[in-house]
């Protein structure tokens, strides 16, 4: 007689229950079909999933996928109600299982295979979409009760505001007034890039933890919460919450968000400012940001303007001209990758970083010496016979170590490279094949040497990531093609400001190092790519 084939569908949802009902839900399962000569072969499993569609259990769909294979005869369930709590479900998808062949039983409802046993299925069919639906109702009558009330239904908490502990929306004093920035500075003409760039240089992070794209900047633009309002499905309450943003300022920013939702091209060109984050204005120290203007006869202009001028006019920094300064930029950063002795000292700082770096790599060596030492003596041991069941286990412990040392020492050469002066001077040499006049090519250089730029009214200070300090260049001196030259003591006005620079330079000069050891080997092991990535011709 051919054997009886079944699989078994277990399931339990994030209310209620926990991992340890599926394992008791397939024991049951299990059990029926031994008592009834049916063979399991195989099991389909949701976790966390609810039943009151089955739509959305991706498990359950491929089980009902996998029917027309007619490997199996029934779907074994443990309750009826693990299949599906709404009849429609559950008859749709019974009726599906049919035309295979198949058919669902439960193990711990007896259910006939007469017509009593159809009205039977029926109830408890019936039963089961009732509770379904009954819970349903049930938490929204509770979060219902909570919107009456003006209290937080769960969910992800817009940045600015704090949940207290009788569930009611309070404002953080830390976070809410980057939250009335981000309104000011897409109102003052900012783009929602620039918005999260200037948020994330701040060092505000979204809920997760992560941070702002320009989702998220959009999200915050059109959430009405910061106007006060209050909303829950028909639910509505006016200053049901404490506001952050003024209603007239909100309503401004909608307007201009649909206005550049119908013409999506205008802000197409912000990734073309080189100096996003890293140009300062030198009066007072705030970001120079990206804009552009159309002239009357439609010539566009480009600028790079204080954000602090722009937004309420507190600094009176004029706007600069946009090709004019990434162009001296450019032309400090060739100067200073022409610089052969320059080269030499950045080689040498990676050669210490690389021998600091590789600390735990010689630890590791020691030890894998130490334990071949011991595996040695044991061996020589054994072949002047002696060998004992300690002896054995001593050699297998003594093999797992060195497994595990030369596991560990593997990982730590990926991920600690160790690469000669060559290598690491290649790196830097081919910045100079690099064609300038490419927009890709400059933002690559921009990236990988400058920390930051402060315009002043008489000079401009460029710090670079390998070199404490700043390099000063006078535009006095620039208009007669001066060269930079050492920097003088700082004002006692920018020595804030410098302290705060000097800290950023010591984590990107990290960066840059590291950056250099990884790259150099990417770069001596396919030199090929390289060459057709920055579009210049071997030397």
């Amino acid at each position: 007689m051919e054997t009886v084939k079944a699989v078994i569908y277990a399931r339990y949802s994030s209310s209620g229950q926990r991992e340890e009902s599926i394992e008791g839900q397939l024991r049951e399962c299990y059990k029926y079909a031994e008592r009834n000569g049916i063979q399991v072969i195989g099991t389909y499993i949701d976790r966390a999933k609810t039943a009151k569609t089955a739509d959305n259990r991706s498990n359950f769909q491929k089980m009902i996928k996998d029917s027309a294979k007619r490997q199996f005869d029934y779907v074994l369930v443990w309750k009826l109600d693990r299949f599906a709590r709404d009849r429609f479900d559950s008859a749709h998808y019974k009726h599906a299982l049919k035309k295979n062949g198949v058919r669902v039983l439960s193990a711990t409802e007896a259910i006939s295979q007469g017509a009593e046993g159809i009205i039977l299925e029926s109830v408890l069919e019936g039963m089961a979409e009732y509770y379904s639906v009954e819970l349903a109702e049930k938490v929204i009558r509770g979060q219902t009760d909570n919107a009456l009330d003006c209290r937080f239904n769960g969910g992800t908490v817009p940045i600015g505001y704090v949940i207290n502990k009788e569930k009611h929306f309070e404002i953080n004093p830390d976070t809410s007034p980057f939250v009335l920035e981000a309104f000011e500075m897409y109102d003052s003409g900012e783009t929602m890039q620039t918005i999260a760039d200037h948020l994330n240089t701040k060092g505000l992070r979204n809920t997760r933890g992560t941070k702002l794209n320009v989702n998220c900047i959009s999200t915050m633009l059109t959430n009405r919460r910061y106007i006060g309002e209050y909303a829950y499905r028909e639910i509505v309450t006016p200053n049901g919450i404490p506001a952050i943003v003024p209603e007239d300022l909100f309503y401004r920013v909608q307007k201009k968000i649909e206005i550049n939702r119908k013409s999506p091209g205008k802000h197409k060109a912000v990734e073309d400012y080189i100096l996003s984050t890293k140009l300062y204005c030198g009066k007072c120290m705030t970001f120079m940001l990206g804009e552009s203007g159309t002239s009357r006869n439609k010539t566009t202009y480009r600028y790079y303007k204080c954000y602090s001028a722009k937004r309420d006019g507190k600094c009176d920094k004029k706007a600069v001209k946009k090709d004019w300064i990434e162009d001296i930029v450019i032309n400090q950063i060739l100067e200073v990758i022409w610089d052969d002795k320059l080269i030499d000292d950045l080689t040498r700082m990676v050669m210490e970083y690389q021998r600091k770096e590789s600390s735990t790599l010689k630890l590791l060596n020691e030890n894998l010496r130490e334990v071949k030492s011991s595996i040695s003596n044991i061996l020589k041991a054994i072949e002047k016979g002696i060998f004992t069941d300690s002896t054995k286990e001593r050699l297998d412990e003594l093999e797992e170590q060195r497994k595990e040392l030369e596991n560990q020492i593997s990982k730590e050469k990926i991920e600690h490279p160790l690469l000669e002066p060559d290598y690491i001077k290649y790196w830097f040499y081919r910045f100079r094949k690099m064609d300038s006049a490419l927009l890709k090519n400059r933002q690559k250089l921009v990236d990988s040497f400058v920390n930051s730029v402060i315009l002043y009214d008489d000079r401009i200070e460029f710090f670079f990531n390998f070199r404490k300090g700043a390099n000063i260049l006078s535009l006095e001196e620039l208009e007669k093609g001066s060269c930079l030259f050492d920097t003088l003591p700082p004002d006692k006005s920018t020595c804030e400001s410098k302290c705060f620079l000097s800290v950023i330079f010591a984590l990107r000069r990290v960066i840059l190092l590291r950056s250099v050891i990884v790259l150099c080997t990417v770069l001596f092991a396919s030199r090929v790519l390289f060459y057709s990535e920055y579009n210049i011709t071997s030397a």
